[in-house]
C-alpha cells in the first residue's frame, strides 16, 4: 500500500492520543478545584476531536484506524503516575498540583510524539498535514499545563 508508513504512524499517534484523552478523563474526576476538573474535561474533548480526525485521514489512506489506547503506552504508564500521586492523601491544592504535575508529564511525553513524527521526513505531506492539525491541540494542551503548574507553584502550599 502506498500510504503503509503513512498509516503506521498516524495509528501510533491516534493510540497515544487516546491515552491523553482517557487521561484527561481521569485527571479531571481527580482535581479537586471544578476549575480544572472542565478544563481537563476540554482537553480531553479536543483530544476525541484530534483522533478522529487522524482516524479520517488514516480511513482516506485505506488503512484501519485504532480505535483504543494502549496498556503498554509511555503516555499511559505517566497517567498511572498520576494515579500513584493524588492517592497519597492529597486534598485541595496539594492534591491539585499533583494532578497538575503529572499532567504536564503527560503532556511533555505527548508533545515528543507529535515533534518526532513532524520531523519524519518519510511520512507523506497529507499525512504531515493532519498530524498539524492534530498537533495545535496537543500544543495547546502542553502550554496550558505548563502555565497552570507555574501558577500553582507560585501559590502558597
Amino acid at each position: 500500500m502506498a500510504h503503509d508508513h503513512d498509516i503506521l504512524v498516524l495509528n501510533d499517534l491516534i493510540t497515544t492520543t487516546i491515552d491523553s484523552a482517557d487521561g484527561f478523563e481521569r485527571a479531571a474526576e481527580d482535581a479537586q478545584s471544578g476549575r480544572f476538573s472542565a478544563r481537563f474535561r476540554e482537553f480531553a474533548a479536543e483530544r476525541r476531536r484530534a483522533v478522529a480526525m487522524l482516524q479520517d485521514k488514516v480511513r482516506g489512506f485505506g488503512g484501519t484506524p485504532n480505535d483504543d489506547g494502549s496498556l503498554t503506552a509511555g503516555l499511559h504508564r505517566r497517567w498511572l503516575d498520576l494515579k500513584a500521586a493524588i492517592t497519597q492523601n492529597d486534598v485541595g491544592d496539594a492534591r491539585d498540583r499533583a494532578v497538575i504535575q503529572e499532567v504536564e508529564r503527560g503532556e511533555d511525553w505527548l508533545k515528543s510524539k507529535y515533534d518526532a513524527a513532524l520531523d519524519d521526513i518519510a511520512l507523506s505531506k497529507e499525512a504531515l498535514d493532519a498530524i498539524g492539525d492534530a498537533y495545535r491541540s496537543v500544543r495547546a494542551g502542553h502550554d496550558t499545563a505548563s502555565r497552570l503548574k507555574h501558577e500553582l507553584e507560585g501559590s502558597p502550599a
